[in-house]
């Protein structure tokens, strides 16, 4: 049995989804004025009519472009850093020095996929919904990517 508060956030998703779902997508370049955008709540990421990945942050604006920056570092453009692994075939992830973040950084092929997959994020369709609450904003993320399969988000821990 949930308790009624938690019953009330999740029955707000649906509604918040909905939201983000008909808004018309944009592009970083495209991205509308501070003014006319939501602070904080979850973004989505498509590409070729997929959606692939589900992001939150309190501040979406700049999010957003740290994604996406040439300039980025691999903590800043985390998403771009998932898909250059993915390109150069280093998915998994080393807790040792050997393919380590810190290596694959000095790997020129990988540089060049990591640079190209922040050139790719910032050509991708992008939607985004306000959400303050911290703990919506939490359940609306998972429910947003659960919904969609976006198969970017695994939510897995490390």
């Amino acid at each position: 049995m949930f308790s009624p508060e938690f019953t009330d956030l999740v029955e707000s998703l649906p509604a918040s989804m909905d939201a983000l779902m008909s808004m018309q997508p944009v592009t970083l370049d495209t991205l509308p004025p501070r003014r006319d955008m939501p602070k904080s709540g979850i973004y989505l990421w498509t590409e070729g009519g997929e959606h692939i990945y589900v992001g939150r942050s309190r501040r979406i604006r700049e999010r957003l472009q740290e994604h996406a920056r040439e300039s980025s570092g691999h903590n800043q453009a985390s998403f771009a850093f998932l898909l250059a692994r993915e390109a150069t075939g280093r998915v998994a992830a080393s807790y040792s020095t050997t393919g380590s973040r810190n290596e694959l950084l000095l790997d020129a092929d990988f540089m060049i996929a990591f640079s190209e997959a922040k050139a790719r994020l910032r050509r991708m369709e992008l939607r985004f919904v306000e959400e303050a609450h911290p703990i919506r904003q939490c359940l609306l993320e998972v429910y947003v990517a659960v919904t969609l399969k976006a198969r970017y988000n695994d939510f897995d821990s490390h």
